[in-house]
């Protein structure tokens, strides 16, 4: 639930159903988002830099991604006006805050990777 102050403070809760927290969790734990903030963490990029860098991500994903990153104010598109358009995305201050965070989640996934391997085959052979 999300209640308002006269200050316009926002308290969320995101074990209610309808919080704008939810929306907010989806974005930042959806897979595209923590690598494209990954990699713009290591500075600006354009398009097709990400495209190459991120494996597997369409064309399409990308852009809604980038149009949800943007929506969210975690990243800024800018457009220079030069011939052919050049086109850089960047982290906002909000999205650099999400480096250290989604860093140590990439880091478990790296340091847990055999046993959680190991643990979905044996699962897999008792199913």
């Amino acid at each position: 639930m999300v209640t308002t102050s006269t200050a316009t403070a926002l308290i969320g809760d995101p074990y209610v159903a309808d919080c704008p927290t939810r929306r907010i969790l989806d974005r930042i734990g959806d897979r595209w988002t923590v690598l494209i903030i990954g990699v713009l963490g290591g500075g600006d990029a354009r398009f097709s830099q990400l495209l190459r860098r991120i494996e597997g991500i369409s064309q399409k994903m990308l852009t809604q991604t980038l149009r949800g990153l943007e929506r969210d104010g975690l990243i800024t598109r800018t457009v220079y006006p030069e011939v052919p358009v050049r086109v850089v995305y960047s982290l906002t201050t909000a999205g650099r805050t999400l480096l250290g965070p989604l860093q140590a989640l990439q880091e478990w996934s790296i340091e847990h990777l055999g046993d959680v391997v190991a643990s979905q085959s044996a699962y897999d052979k008792n199913d």
